[in-house]
């Protein structure tokens, strides 16, 4: 690989990272968004979402280049659109018929998954069991924060629990088979969304409640869309495509912790005694699934030899 080549995947994996960050104000903007159908609030946050990233593009002069990601094929069109419709209807529904916490657990196995597909999937990627053994350090600290109650298979949450998991399979697929369309540039992320909204204004229009809903925060609205559910897409999508898969799969069990923390700032959690060690899991096991470890220590052992 090239010196530019490298310092290009460098910054695509950046790029991807600062998606984490995004994320973490996912929950926090939701509650400050009110109390938005679902479905409605997807399809207001995509719509926003496409919109405003095909005027970026436009304000550029990427025109030309809006018409050939328009025109990218089937698999892309099917892949990014149901990718993110598909994982977020999961999600809601698994939220509708679980405990919230326990579901949003089942549903964030996806990093582990990224790191076993990419072994699994990706050319010249090999699953070895220090990225197995990183990856449930960090499946074990977003664990903590779910707290002692544990996860109930049996009876009426069922039906929620497979949603969060199939919602877990969904964006984790997603991500990884983006690699292998990475021919597609990521300005047809502008589409998807908007095929995302389309999609879910229609799921609103059959299902939810019509009119705009009392209490609802206009403001809120709009960071979602510029934010976690919006910009972020864009970022992933190229850490995904040119970055570092793996380690960016990794990187995301960071996820609910910034989450928490966020809340807990926000006044919106309280903190608890296990968030120490779930921070110690998460961060660790990024850092023992990367390799990151390993390699300092063998750069110490060839430094000491020179």
């Amino acid at each position: 690989m090239s010196a530019e080549s490298t310092a290009e995947a460098h910054r695509a994996t950046l790029w991807g990272a600062s998606t984490v960050l995004n994320w973490a104000t996912l929950a926090l903007f939701t509650q400050w968004a009110g109390p938005v159908p679902p479905f409605l609030l997807t399809a207001l946050c995509f719509g926003l979402a496409g919109g405003l990233a095909l005027l970026v593009f436009l304000a550029r002069g990427d025109g030309p280049a809006l018409a050939e990601a328009f025109r990218q094929p089937p698999a892309g069109w099917l892949l990014g659109v149901g990718g993110l419709f598909g994982y977020h209807l999961c999600y809601f529904i698994a939220q509708q018929n679980a405990p919230a916490a326990n579901a949003g657990l089942i549903s964030y196995l996806w990093p582990l998954l990224i790191v076993i597909l990419a072994g699994l999937l990706l050319p010249g990627e090999r699953l070895r069991g220090i990225h197995l053994l990183g990856g449930i350090c960090g499946f074990l600290g977003a664990a903590l924060l779910v707290g002692p109650d544990g996860l109930d298979w049996a009876g009426e949450y069922t039906p929620g629990y497979l949603a969060a998991l199939l919602a877990a399979f969904i964006w984790s697929g997603y991500s990884v088979v983006s690699r292998l369309l990475a021919r597609i540039p990521t300005t047809a992320v502008a589409w998807n969304c908007l095929g995302a909204a389309v999609l879910a204004l229609a799921c609103h229009l059959a299902w939810e409640p019509l009119g705009w809903p009392e209490g609802a925060n206009l403001w809120a609205i709009l960071a979602l869309g510029l934010g976690p559910v919006g910009s972020a897409f864009f970022t992933w999508d190229l850490g995904m495509k040119r970055g570092q898969v793996r380690l960016l799969g990794l990187l995301s069990y960071a996820t609910p912790l910034f989450s928490t923390l966020v809340l807990i700032a926000a006044g919106l959690a309280t903190a608890n005694p296990t968030l120490l060690l779930a921070a110690v899991l998460i961060c660790g096991g990024a850092l023992i699934g990367s390799g990151m470890l390993g390699s300092r220590r063998s750069g110490r052992s060839s430094e000491a030899s020179r």
